[in-house]
């Protein structure tokens, strides 16, 4: 069975410009996660990052929302039609 058709409000999102669904409550790493997107953001030499410990300590989740640059993606629930970048 889908994670989609559980007991729960499904949101919409969008991720670098591509939508996606989620489930309301849910954090932006967990958003990105039930999607397959394992990567949300690149380091000055484009080496890529994805979340790492998921509770706010290593900062390697870090995501551009709603053009907020530096937004940790554990620590933020995803709010519907939320755009979300990778982070610059």
């Amino acid at each position: 069975m889908s994670r989609f058709n559980e007991d729960g409000k499904n949101i919409s999102f969008t991720f670098n410009d591509v939508s996606y669904k989620a489930k309301e409550g849910d954090s932006i790493t967990s958003a990105l996660f039930s999607n397959e997107i394992l990567i949300n953001r690149k380091t000055y030499n484009k080496t890529p990052r994805g979340s790492f410990c998921c509770m706010g300590v290593c900062f390697e989740c870090l995501v551009k929302v709603d053009g907020i640059n530096g937004v940790q993606a554990c620590k933020r629930k995803i709010i519907d039609g939320m755009e979300i970048y990778e982070d610059e």
